[in-house]
């Protein structure tokens, strides 16, 4: 009877300690802000429009698919960016999951885009901007995992190369937005 319990007591042992190993990643999040010397809605006006990232320099168009379709529905809009870039025409595919014009707020997810453009998966973000002393604050955070799903990710799909480029998309945006209402210091 001792030597069944052994073996089922180390067979537990290590099957737990296989499990342990195998633990995948673990959700990233980042987040951003700046305050800009414009009224909030000034800048809702600009970066509000689900439809609209002109206003961001990595992007060079804003497709909204099936065209035609709502830029302002929850579950049913989606657009396609298509970014610049030297090689190709790379693009991300994002949904609409939720908007509220009177907070100045939409949250969005990526459907689609390969690893080696934005090295995440499961990402979705929020974009927000709020009244601070009658200025616009714009926060942009987001959560998501590495572009590796796995153990051992080779370093272009690792968590840091995944925060590494999401902060990249929100600093370039951010300055933009510095650069073209001024930034409060």
């Amino acid at each position: 009877m001792k030597t069944q319990v052994l073996a089922v007591a180390l067979g537990a042992v290590v099957a737990f300690s296989g499990a342990a190993a195998a633990h995948g990643p673990s959700r990233l999040k980042t987040e951003q802000t700046v305050v800009l010397d414009a009224t909030p809605a000034e800048v809702w006006e600009v970066i509000g429009k689900f439809d609209d990232m002109s206003w961001h320099p990595a992007i060079v168009s804003t497709e909204m698919v099936p065209e035609g379709a709502p830029a302002d529905v929850p579950d049913e809009s989606t657009r396609v960016l298509t970014l610049r870039s030297d090689s190709g025409t790379p693009t991300i595919t994002e949904q609409l999951m939720a908007i509220d014009p009177e907070k100045m707020r939409y949250k969005y997810m990526i459907t689609e885009v390969d690893t080696a453009v934005l090295p995440v998966t499961n990402y979705s973000s929020t974009l927000q901007v709020s009244d601070k002393d009658g200025k616009a604050e714009v926060m942009w955070k987001g959560g998501f995992y590495r572009g590796f799903p796995n153990n051992d990710p080779p370093a272009e799909l690792n968590d840091d190369a995944a925060i590494e480029a999401v902060n990249g998309v929100y600093s370039a945006g951010l300055d933009a937005l510095a650069e073209r209402f001024g930034k409060v210091e």
